[in-house]
Parts: structure tokens; sequence; C-alpha cells
């Protein structure tokens, strides 16, 4: 929820919350009930519960620990609260009301979703979506950040991320001779992707890609990556092929 955040965002948001205590068997949040707060969870358990249906026995739906966040739903859609949030344990939340939440919280997600499918439509791989497609995809991207020779995936090491460059330059290294230093194979620039080909396959990493400046890059993680690009299946395959064939030719 904090991720398209920047740091002075961040930091505002971070001073503009407060702290409250829950004991066991405190509702800290009703169904049906104004929703003017957002709660993260700092320390404590608690329970989350919802009526289906007039008269009906509540039915529990799951616990929030430490790091969970709730309540933003009645924030986002301007809604009562949609179920109920008892402390089953004493909890220590962290409370950000509805004025900052909205002023930073939601126009920072708008701008980020804004900014990442313009981007997104200038992406050869994803040029062909349908826009409603790039709008979902572009709500699961995350923002990664690397500095001028970091390496940002490693060859024998188990791939989880698919990138593409947003910012930046980097090239891509490879293990030609055993026992010899790695060698540049490729180069990468904005709109560029890697990473694709641990994740179709399974298997490991098949060369390093080290940033050769400041780099910025949108992520998904695997199974993200495996709901959202299931369409673009062949065209990363076909892609994937011309990248072993430049390999194999080294």
């Amino acid at each position: 929820m904090f991720e398209a955040l920047d740091d002075n965002e961040r930091n505002i948001v971070i001073n503009a919350m407060e702290e409250r205590k829950a004991s066991p068997g405190d509702l800290v949040i009703e169904q049906g009930g104004d929703g003017n707060e957002l709660f993260v969870v700092d320390s404590g358990e608690l329970e989350c519960s919802k009526i289906f249906s007039p008269g009906a026995e509540s039915t529990y739906l799951k616990d929030y620990l430490p790091g969970d966040a709730f309540g933003e739903l009645a924030l986002l859609y301007n809604a009562p609260r949609a179920a109920t949030i008892k402390a089953k344990t004493d909890c220590v939340l962290w409370v950000l009301d509805r004025d900052c939440f909205t002023h930073i919280v939601k126009r920072s997600a708008s701008n980020k979703r804004e900014r990442y499918e313009e981007f997104l439509a200038k992406v050869e791989l994803l040029e062909n979506m349908e826009p409603y497609e790039r709008s979902k995809i572009s709500d699961a991207f995350k923002t990664a950040s690397y500095e001028a020779e970091e390496t940002v995936i490693r060859e024998g090491e188990w791939g989880e991320v698919f990138y593409i460059i947003e910012e930046g330059d980097a090239i891509c290294t490879k293990t030609l001779t055993p026992g010899m230093p790695p060698e540049q194979v490729l180069s990468y620039g904005p709109g560029d992707y890697f990473g694709e080909l641990s994740l179709m396959k399974g298997e490991p990493r098949a060369a390093n890609v080290i940033a050769k400046s400041n780099m910025k890059c949108v992520t998904l993680d695997r199974l993200s990556f495996k709901r959202m690009l299931g369409p673009l299946d062949e065209i990363l395959r076909r892609n994937a092929a011309k990248y072993e064939n430049i390999l194999s030719k080294k």
C-alpha cells in the first residue's frame, strides 16, 4: 500500500500516524460503521469476521498480524466498514486518518499507476496489450532502484523477479569459458527487460545483469509474472530463443 510513496511522502505519512493500543476483546472496527482511519499492526493479533446476511452468525475470515494493514477499503471507496475487527491479544496499532490517506497515499498510488501505464505503452513487449491489461499490470508492478555497478541478478542463482528498465542502463555478462571471467554478451536500456528465462523455465539465472548507471526498474514477482504475462508467452519464448542464440554464438 505504501510502496508507491517516495521518501518525502513516506516521512509525511510516518509523522502523521498516531499510536493506539487495544486490549483483548476490544472492537477496533465494527461492520457497518463509518470508516475514517487506516490501521497498521505493530504488535499483537486481531481477528476479522463478517456477517453476510441479516440475522446470520458472524463468520471468521482471517487474522491480522504485525506488518498487516486494514481499514483502507472504507477510505478508498467511501463505504461503510465491510467487516468487524477485534483484538485477540494486547495490540499496538498505528493509525492514519482519512485526510492524510487521501492526499498522500491514494494520490501517490494514482500517480504511480498513470506513470506506469504511460511507460508500459512504450515497452515493445507490451505495446499490443489493451490499455485495461496494461492498467492491471501497472498495479502489480513494484519499483526497484540500483546504483551503478550493482549486480541485479547473478548467474547460477534462482530467480523470482522479472525486470523492465525504466531509467538507466545495464549490461549482461555470462561465463562462456569455465574458469574465465564472465564476458559481456548484451546491453540493456530503458524499455528493455530481463529475468524472464528463469521464471519461464524454472531454472537458475543464465547470466549476470549489472547496472552501468544508477538505474530504476519496474518488477514483477514470479506469481504475478505468470498471471499477468501469460498471454505474452509466445513473444517471450521467441525473444528468449533469440537471446539463447546470441549466447551460443559467443
